[in-house]
C-alpha cells in the first residue's frame, strides 16, 4: 500500500535522515586501508546505540535474504553489488566500497548508500561512480508533484545507457516512512510518461546502481550479498527523497 506523508510528518523523519547522513559520512570517513568490515559495523553500531535509533538490518529476514541480516550496515566489496554482509575482511588499497545504510528515529525511517575507493582509485571505478551519482542527481530532478514513476526511471536509465552500462531491474528503489522497504517500487529503467503519478507526501528511496557489462547477478554463499555474475566491480548510489509542492527534499543529504 502507497502511503502519503503530510509535511509535519515530512518534518519529523528530517531526524532520521539526519542521524542516517551522519552514519554514512563517519563510516566513509573510517574506511581505510587496513580496516576491518567489521569495524565499520562496530561504527555504525555504536553510533546507532548513542542515537537511540534502532536498526532496520540487524532482524531484517526478507524472502531474499538467506537468515536475518545480524549487521546494521551493508559493506559492498569489488564485485559485490548490493546487501554486503559484513565479515572478517580487511580492506585492500584500490577498493571499491559501497556502504548502505537504513535506520529508525523516531519511530521514523531513512535509508541512504554511497560507494567510495579505498586507497588509490582507477579512472574506471571513478567513472562507475561519478555516472552512479549523476543517475541518482538525474532521478530526483524528476521526483515531482505531477510527473510520473516512470520520469525517475527513465532518468536513471538513460544515465545508464549514455555509459553503456547495462541495467538489472531486479532491485531498485522503495517506499520509505515507518518500514524500510515499502511500496512503491523504483524502477533503474523505464519509459517517461509511464506507471505512477507523483503526488506530494510520497517519500522514497531512490537507489541507482550500475555494473558496467553485466545486469546479471547471483547471491554469495552468505545468503546475502549480491555479487555481479562477471565478477565485475558495481557501485551504488541511494537517497531518501520526499515529494513535495515545492519540489523534492532530500532528508539523506550530507554535508
Amino acid at each position: 500500500m502507497i502511503e502519503l506523508r503530510t509535511p509535519a510528518e515530512i518534518d519529523q523523519m528530517r531526524p532520521a535522515g539526519r542521524f542516517v547522513a551522519s552514519v554514512i559520512s563517519a563510516t566513509s570517513a573510517a574506511a581505510d586501508v587496513g580496516v576491518n568490515l567489521l569495524d565499520l559495523d562496530a561504527l555504525a553500531h555504536e553510533m546507532i546505540r548513542a542515537e537511540g535509533a534502532t536498526s532496520c538490518y540487524i532482524d531484517y529476514h526478507p524472502s531474499f535474504g538467506g537468515s536475518p541480516f545480524g549487521k546494521v550496515i551493508c559493506t559492498s566489496v569489488n564485485d559485490a553489488a548490493l546487501h554486503g554482509l559484513p565479515h572478517d575482511y580487511v580492506l585492500r588499497d584500490g577498493d571499491m566500497l559501497s556502504l548502505d545504510f537504513a535506520a529508525s528515529v523516531n519511530g521514523w525511517v531513512c535509508d541512504s548508500a554511497t560507494t567510495i575507493i579505498v586507497g588509490t582509485p582507477r579512472p574506471d571505478d571513478l567513472a562507475l561512480i561519478a555516472a552512479t551519482e549523476r543517475a541518482l542527481a538525474a532521478g530526483i530532478q524528476q521526483a515531482r508533484v505531477g510527473k510520473r514513476m516512470g520520469d525517475i526511471s527513465a532518468a536513471i536509465g538513460d544515465v545508464a545507457a549514455d555509459a553503456s552500462y547495462p541495467v538489472n531491474l531486479d532491485f531498485g528503489g522503495h517506499g520509505v516512512g515507518r518500514t524500510m522497504h515499502g511500496d512503491p517500487h523504483v524502477p533503474n529503467d523505464g519509459r517517461p510518461g509511464r506507471g505512477l503519478k507523483l503526488r506530494a507526501g510520497l517519500v522514497i528511496a531512490i537507489e541507482p546502481w550500475f555494473i558496467p557489462d553485466t545486469d546479471e547477478i547471483y547471491t554469495d554463499d552468505d545468503g546475502w550479498t549480491l555479487r555481479s555474475s562477471t565478477g565485475t566491480r558495481a557501485a551504488h548510489a541511494e537517497h531518501t527523497v520526499a515529494i513535495t509542492a515545492a519540489g523534492p527534499i532530500v532528508l539523506t543529504a550530507r554535508d
